[in-house]
């Protein structure tokens, strides 16, 4: 690991160094999470105010590693954005969740948190390989769209919502 220097300049050897260094540690981290096949997640919230009134903002992402050829994947979820016309970062009312999906034997579990939502709330649509989930309870607005591995049709689903976790199970 590089010595922090006396020099305040950015282009010092040992400032260079030490973004170098720390580059180099989140490589390492990275590959840890892909031998081992775990999930890194880093969150946060804010509070601003969208013409004249507040709005809360949630970002994160999840970075997930699997055995074999799933490789590592960085997940994003919350409600703030860039805007592709201005290039802004905008923060909308409705929230990205996080979605998890588990491949079993019999059957695909997916898995969403929606905190403070229950199964009165959601709209779940599929259409051959794209799951739409919608969900508002009050203030708490929801929406993700989820490519599903393969192909399934509503009778092979089921799903149930407690303590604002979804969970959908499509059996092969």
């Amino acid at each position: 690991m590089a010595k922090k220097s006396s020099h305040d300049g950015d282009s010092s050897p040992a400032r260079a160094g030490g973004i170098l260094g720390s580059l180099a540690t989140l490589l390492e981290k990275l590959g840890d999470l892909a031998e081992t096949g775990q999930e890194m997640r880093r969150s946060g919230e804010f509070e601003t105010t969208a013409g004249s009134k507040p709005v809360r903002g949630v970002y994160g992402f999840t970075i997930k590693t699997g055995t074999g050829n799933d490789g590592i994947k960085v997940e994003p979820f919350g409600n703030v954005h860039k805007d592709n016309q201005s290039g802004k970062t905008v923060v909308d009312e409705v929230h990205e969740p996080m979605v998890d999906l588990f491949e079993e034997q019999d059957h695909l579990l997916v898995v969403v948190e929606m905190p403070g939502i229950g199964a009165e709330d959601l709209k779940l649509e599929l259409e051959d390989d794209i799951l739409t989930i919608n969900a508002a309870h009050g203030s708490k607005k929801y929406h993700k769209e989820i490519l599903l591995p393969a192909t399934f049709s509503t009778e092979k689903m089921t799903h149930s919502c407690r303590n604002g976790v979804l969970e959908i199970t499509f059996k092969h």
